[in-house]
C-alpha cells in the first residue's frame, strides 16, 4: 500500500486537452480555454462567487452572492459574517478545495471590501491563491 500518494488529474496529463474557459472573455471570436484543473478550480471559484442567487437558470441557489454586500454599511460583524459565509459555501460546493487561509479586508474609507483566499486542492500538491476586490 503506497503512502502519501498523490492524485494527478487525468486530464492535466494529456497536452491539448481543454478542462474549462478562463473567465476573462478577451479572446477575439471564441472563448479562452484552460488545460489545467488548478486553473479551471481557480475559475470555478470565481465563477461561483461572483455569481448571485437566481441567476444561474435551474439552478437558483448557485452563487456566492458577494454582490449583496457592496450597498451594507463595512464593519467587523459584517466581514466576520461574510468570512463564516464564504467558509462555508467552499465546504459545500467545492468539497475538494481545502482553505488554507481566508482573509476579509476591509477598507471603509474606500467602501471596499477584499477577500483572500489561499487554498489547496485535496490530495494533490497544487495550491493557489484567489484574491477578489469589491467596492
Amino acid at each position: 500500500m503506497a503512502f502519501g500518494a498523490q492524485k494527478i488529474f487525468p486530464i492535466d496529463t494529456k497536452p491539448g486537452t481543454a478542462v474549462g474557459i478562463s473567465l476573462d472573455f478577451n479572446n477575439p471570436g471564441v472563448f479562452q480555454s484552460t488545460y489545467l484543473t488548478k486553473d479551471a478550480i481557480k475559475n470555478n471559484l470565481i465563477n461561483y462567487f461572483l455569481t448571485n442567487d437566481n441567476e444561474r437558470y435551474l439552478s437558483p441557489n448557485f452563487g456566492g452572492n458577494l454582490r449583496k454586500y457592496v450597498f451594507e454599511q463595512i464593519n467587523s460583524n459584517n466581514t466576520d459574517f461574510l468570512k463564516e459565509d464564504i467558509q462555508q459555501q467552499i465546504t459545500l460546493y467545492f468539497p475538494n478545495v481545502i482553505v488554507a487561509s481566508l482573509d476579509v479586508i476591509e477598507y471603509p474609507d474606500n467602501n471596499q471590501i477584499v477577500i483572500t483566499l489561499k487554498y489547496t486542492i485535496a490530495d494533490t500538491n497544487i495550491s493557489d491563491q484567489l484574491d477578489i476586490a469589491f467596492n
